[in-house]
């Protein structure tokens, strides 16, 4: 029998090296839990980097994920499929009407690079704007966007240009964008870069400088969409509505997916070829989104986001230690900003107190749970995170 030490000499002498491991096996989950190789339990903060919105093994994406695997799991989209065409209809059931039409793909970055071509052919441009802290993807397209040096200077130069303006600087948005721009690609709540959300003076001036100036304004929804800020997309707290939305993550259920959704328009002007995807709109992940959004929309988990949100963001807020600089966020979408590194603190909260929780730059704590997460869970969080900063 495998023992918890096996298994980690097994992935990390086979891993190819570039995530850091934790010294744990995770084996199981449920809800907002996931449980180890040797039985511990965790309140799982991370949401796989926000992914697992409904819970882990979420017993209605699994019922319809076992249904389509005895079905049909994989078909190319040149082949119309009744469980990819269910998806684009329940996707445009929680999305503007403007927003119809879609490229179905497997990951975020994916869709990210989708965007960007299409926003390039619709409008024949290749220069971008995008926000210092952003972060887009690590593909090659994608990774011109992240702001991060590390993530993009070793892989550049790139075949577009991306210009940085200060995230909710209006000014400095309407310096950057000029004539030659294609498109301005934002988070309504930036993630990687430290949970910062958007102002809605910001977000609203992105969307009137674009129109005016004639470019498109793109919107990451990765990791916002899905209820996680307390609407279904971050969008909806601004009040504007883009040309393009990328989403991912949560929109599975859990199983790989991701969507380049866009207005008829820009869609129109991409030639018959100019993309692709051999496994994007499989009927297995159409059917895992299908089941996802439903479910969504029967239980309305964004509003149980945004309550739980904001008493959780309080109650951080309440720790008096001098270590915490700022707690921010939107809905269940969380970041508390140390005055240090943040990384020997979410070592003590898995270690001490079995919570999972991530970083967000080199000093922020971000929590991302699924949102039904109880609120005993939460107040156990933040009695942990009083503890550590002790």
């Amino acid at each position: 029998m495998q023992t918890v030490k096996d298994w980690l000499e097994l992935e990390k002498a086979h891993d190819s090296g570039i995530y850091t491991k934790h010294e744990v096996v995770i084996v199981r989950g449920k809800g907002a839990r996931v449980w180890d190789s040797a039985g511990q339990e965790y309140i799982d903060c991370v949401g796989g980097y926000g992914v697992a919105n409904l819970g882990h093994s979420n017993p209605y994406v699994v019922e319809a994920v076992k249904r389509q695997a005895e079905t049909l799991m994989i078909l190319p989209q040149t082949l119309p499929n009744d469980k990819r065409a269910e998806f684009y209809d329940t996707l445009q059931g929680v999305l503007p009407p403007v927003l119809s039409r879609y490229f179905p793909c497997n990951s975020g970055t994916e869709a990210n690079e989708a965007a960007l071509k299409f926003a390039m052919m619709a409008t024949g441009k290749r220069k971008f704007v995008a926000a210092v802290r952003g972060f887009s993807g690590r593909t090659l397209g994608a990774v011109a966007l992240s702001y991060e040096p590390k993530y993009r200077e070793p892989f550049g130069p790139y075949g577009h240009s991306v210009v940085f303006v200060p995230y909710n600087d209006v000014e400095a948005l309407k310096s950057a964008v000029d004539d030659s721009v294609a498109a301005v690609f934002l988070e309504p709540v930036q993630g990687e870069g430290g949970v910062y959300p958007a102002t809605p003076q910001f977000l609203q001036a992105a969307r009137q400088i674009t129109q005016e100036k004639g470019c498109l304004l793109i919107l990451d929804e990765i990791q916002t969409g899905m209820g996680r800020t307390g609407r279904v997309w971050g969008f909806e707290h601004f009040g504007v509505v883009p040309d393009l939305m990328t989403a991912a993550k949560a929109l599975g259920g859990g199983v790989p997916i991701g969507v380049c959704a866009m207005t008829a328009e820009v869609a129109e002007k991409m030639p018959k070829g100019g993309h692709g995807t051999t496994f994007g709109g499989n009927p297995l992940a159409m059917a895992a989104g299908v089941a996802a959004i439903r479910y969504l929309q029967d239980t309305r988990l964004w509003e149980r986001s945004a309550e739980l949100g904001r008493e959780f963001i309080e109650a951080l807020r309440s720790i008096d230690s001098p270590k915490v600089r700022e707690v921010r966020g939107l809905g269940l979408m969380v970041g508390l900003e140390l005055g240090e590194p943040s990384a020997p603190y979410i070592t003590r909260l898995e270690q001490q107190h079995h919570i999972l929780s991530l970083a967000a730059g080199p000093r922020v704590i971000r929590f991302l749970p699924p949102l039904v997460i109880e609120k005993s869970d939460l107040e156990q969080v933040v009695q942990a995170v009083r503890a550590v900063l002790s």
